[in-house]
Parts: C-alpha cells; sequence; structure tokens
C-alpha cells in the first residue's frame, strides 16, 4: 500500500468567471441618483478631482476674462502644482481643501411641545406636573393616548421607586385617580379631542367642546357608535323617532369632526420633488427636454490638461495619480451624457406610448412594462429600472413619478388592452358620477365596464373600490 504525503502542486486549469468593473457599479449608481442626489454627487468630485472643471455661461465666462486679465500678476503656476504633488502655492487660501456643508433644516415645535407648554401654564404642584409629563408623553402623534391609564402608572411608579432607592424621603405611588384627573385636563387642551383613548371618545370630546352635549350628533356617537360606523340609518331613525334623512344630517355633521387631531402639529416633511424630466406640447407634438440647469456641467479642465500633455516630466506616484484622474474625469463626463441620452430615450418612448393619457387622460394610460422599454431601447430590463426609480416628470398634466406610466393591462373586445391604473380612473369617475340615493354595486361597475369592451371580474372592481378608499354601495347609499 502506497505511503500518502502531502504536499503543495501546480496545475494549470481553465474557468470562466464574470468581474464587474467598479466603473459599471458607478455607472448604475449615476442613473440610480434623483436629480438633487446627483447635484450634490458631482459637486463632491468636482472638488476631489483637479482634471474636472465647470462649464460656466457666457456671460459669467467674459466675467472670469476680464477678471483673469486684471489678476495677471497672481496667476498660478499649474506646472508647479502638478510636480509638486498637487502642493497648491500663491493664493493658498482660495485653493485649499474647503469642507462642504449641507444646510441643515431647523426643527420646528411638535405636538408634544405645543401641550406641554399649555401644561405649564395650569397652576399644579410638581407631582402634577411629572404626572402630567407623563402622560403627554404617551400621546401618540395621531393625538391618542397609546396605552391604558393603567400602564402610565406602572411605568411612572417602577422609575421612582428604582430612582429613590436608598433615599430617606419617599414619594407616594400616584394612583388612578390622580392620573384620570390629569388626563381630564390634558383632554381640555388643544387641539380639540387630545388625549382620546378612542374614536369614540375623540368624538365626543369634539362635540362637548363645540358645546352640542345635547345634540341629536352627540347621543348618536354617545350611545349608538356602532350603527353610526355602520350606516344603520333606519335603525338610529326607530331609536331616535326621527327621519333616517336627519339621522344623515347628523352623521354629515360628525363626519366634519377631525378624527386624528394631533396630525394638525405633527412636522411636515422636508422632501421636495424636482422634476428630472420635462415634457412640451409644442405645435401638436410632445417633446421630452432635461431639467438639469441647476446641475453642474462639467468639462477638462484646460490648465490642468496642458501641463499633463507632457508626459516626460512626470514620474512615479505622480503619473499614476495623473493618469487616475484624468481617467476618471473623462469617464465622469461621458457617464453623466449617457445618463441623460438615456433618460431622454426611455421617456420618448413613454411619451409615444402614452400620448393618448396627455391628450385625454389618466382614463387611456396604456399597459406598460418595463421590458417593453428595455427592449425597445435595446437596454437590459434593470437599467430601465433604475433610470424610472425615483425620477419625476413635469407634463402638461402635471408632476408625475415615471412609474407612474407603468402598469399591469386587462384585455378588451376590440383587442387593444387598458392599463390597470386607467381602470381604477374610470371606476372613480362612475362612482363619482353615481346617484347617490342607488349607487352602483360592484356588479353594476363590472356590467358598465364589459358595455365599454373592458373584461374585468367583480372580485377585481372591489379590489381597485378598496385601493381607491371607496366604500361599498351599502355603505355610500343616500337617503
Amino acid at each position: 500500500m502506497g505511503d500518502p504525503r502531502m504536499g503543495l502542486s501546480q496545475l494549470p486549469r481553465l474557468r470562466q468567471e464574470m468581474k464587474v468593473n467598479p466603473r459599471l457599479y458607478q455607472a448604475m449608481d449615476l442613473l440610480y441618483m434623483p436629480l438633487l442626489d446627483l447635484q450634490q454627487h458631482l459637486k463632491l468630485e468636482l472638488e476631489n478631482n483637479p482634471f474636472l472643471d465647470l462649464t460656466e455661461p457666457e456671460e459669467e465666462e467674459l466675467e472670469e476674462e476680464e477678471e483673469t486679465k486684471e489678476e495677471a500678476d497672481d496667476e498660478i503656476d499649474w506646472e508647479e502644482i502638478l510636480l509638486n504633488g498637487f502642493d497648491v502655492g500663491g493664493r493658498r487660501a482660495e485653493y485649499e481643501e474647503r469642507e462642504f456643508y449641507r444646510p441643515t433644516p431647523v426643527s420646528s415645535r411638535d405636538l408634544w411641545d405645543f401641550l406641554r407648554d399649555q401644561l405649564q401654564l395650569l397652576p399644579l404642584n410638581p407631582r402634577d406636573l411629572l404626572l402630567g409629563e407623563e402622560i403627554i408623553g404617551n400621546i401618540d402623534r395621531e393625538g391618542f393616548l397609546s396605552c391604558s391609564l393603567e400602564e402610565v402608572l406602572e411605568s411612572l411608579n417602577g422609575y421612582l421607586s428604582e430612582s429613590e432607592a436608598g433615599e430617606e424621603e419617599q414619594i407616594e405611588p400616584f394612583t388612578i385617580e390622580e392620573a384620570e384627573r390629569l388626563l381630564a385636563m390634558i383632554q381640555l387642551f388643544e387641539p380639540s379631542g387630545i388625549g382620546a383613548r378612542n374614536l369614540r371618545e375623540c368624538l365626543l370630546l369634539q362635540l362637548r367642546d363645540r358645546e352640542e352635549l345635547d345634540g341629536l350628533a352627540f347621543r348618536i356617537v354617545c350611545g349608538h357608535f356602532d350603527e353610526l360606523v355602520n350606516h344603520r340609518w333606519s335603525e338610529l331613525s326607530k331609536e331616535h323617532g326621527i327621519s333616517p334623512k336627519a339621522v344623515q344630517t347628523a352623521a354629515d355633521e360628525i363626519a366634519k369632526l377631525d378624527p386624528k387631531p394631533g396630525l394638525k402639529y405633527a412636522e411636515a416633511g422636508n422632501d421636495y420633488v424636482i422634476p428630472d424630466l420635462v415634457v412640451e406640447k409644442i405645435d401638436d407634438q410632445y417633446y421630452v427636454f432635461h431639467n438639469d440647469t441647476s446641475l453642474p456641467r462639467l468639462k477638462l479642465s484646460q490648465s490642468y490638461r496642458e501641463v499633463a500633455r507632457d508626459k516626460n516630466q512626470f514620474t512615479g506616484d505622480n503619473k499614476a495619480f495623473i493618469a487616475k484622474k484624468l481617467n476618471s474625469a473623462q469617464w465622469m463626463i461621458q457617464a453623466i451624457e449617457q445618463r441623460r441620452q438615456t433618460m431622454l430615450k426611455v421617456m420618448n418612448f413613454i411619451v409615444d406610448r402614452q400620448r393618448e393619457f396627455f391628450e385625454k387622460g389618466v382614463e387611456y394610460l396604456k399597459p406598460l412594462t418595463l421590458r417593453e422599454v428595455a427592449e425597445h431601447i435595446d437596454m437590459h430590463e434593470s437599467t430601465v429600472s433604475r433610470v424610472t426609480n425615483g425620477k419625476y416628470v413635469q407634463t402638461p398634466r402635471g408632476v408625475y413619478p415615471l412609474k407612474f406610466f407603468f402598469s399591469s393591462g386587462l384585455s378588451t373586445d376590440y383587442g387593444e388592452d387598458v392599463s390597470a391604473r386607467g381602470i381604477r380612473a374610470r371606476i372613480k369617475k362612475l362612482v363619482d358620477d353615481e346617484d347617490p340615493r342607488r349607487p352602483l354595486t360592484d356588479q353594476a361597475i363590472v356590467d358598465i365596464l364589459k358595455s365599454e369592451g373592458v373584461q374585468i371580474a367583480r372580485r377585481t372592481v372591489a379590489k381597485y373600490r378598496d385601493q381607491l378608499g371607496i366604500l361599498s354601495a351599502r355603505m355610500r347609499k343616500r337617503v
């Protein structure tokens, strides 16, 4: 039997593998970036790559030429800068590395600040102030008490017992009666309905503040809330001895109350939509333009290129650094232009495909998939997805995300599919135009759509109606 031995050996072997160029990742990131993100990215590139420069408008170029003539004595020796590893001399203050500070939005006062201000105005002792602060801290952004008073007390008393361990003076535990009293005070604060434990109590607090305790609306919310929620007008009319129309009038008044009073003081988001593309109609034709006037226009720095052209004077790290930065600058300019052209190709195809939408409205939106666009512009589907994700377009009909124009389709009798988004718009219009005393059932909507050539199931209509936030026919019925 042979003696097995351990050792190292080299064997030739052929293998196929795919490696993604790092610049390909960067190109995909550029496609994915919305306009504002791309703007910040290019500003950083301008700071880090000396071979990149801005293309200024003609007026600014003339001003720069005049300033250059006036300050000829202070001209920078670019050759010296390159040879010395980009250690800037001369007017150092103008060329040394600067930090870029993004403006930070100032935080505004929120609901809890507003409630605490009102609490501080009350003549309360420190004990009540502490309990009031704890209750306010458990109110959610919609204005409701997010837990029971028992849980509030358990948390507060537990904290006090732990913090006072070992101290001589002990604070008496808070009681449920104290919590009820403080909550009743807070429920008198603005906005009306704050601190409620459920929707019913929230509506009752608002009716109380309106001094409508003897009204029909208060009696319905107080004693027959389930019937109100389920629109049982006949039962309510028999219970109160009035006509169903009077009950419905009271329900309309209740519907005007705010079911989420805390949202009035919720901090508004700082998200701004700047369209990446603009579609304009000129002489009965739709044209697509880039909305990138605020985007830095990049070009290769002429001063650095002239010095870098003489490669014999650079060696070692300087030569490698210059080659790397110059290639990176050239690639960045090409990648930005490729991004612009790709976005124009995608949007031009969308405009051609969805012309009826731009002419007549959302009901005429046609089904469209990423694959169809990708095949038309001869690119991969993932590329189209990156181009359309997070991007917006300004059109004669408003500002839309590019994803708005993509949706599945439903078949029709005349052979051309219709967009699911268009069908939802059609359902909404049918409901808006219906007789409120005889609202359209889901089956009635199916019959109308089938008469228009659209093949659709009743459950699909019900699904679209739920997505639109439209109640069922029974709940929409008026008397």
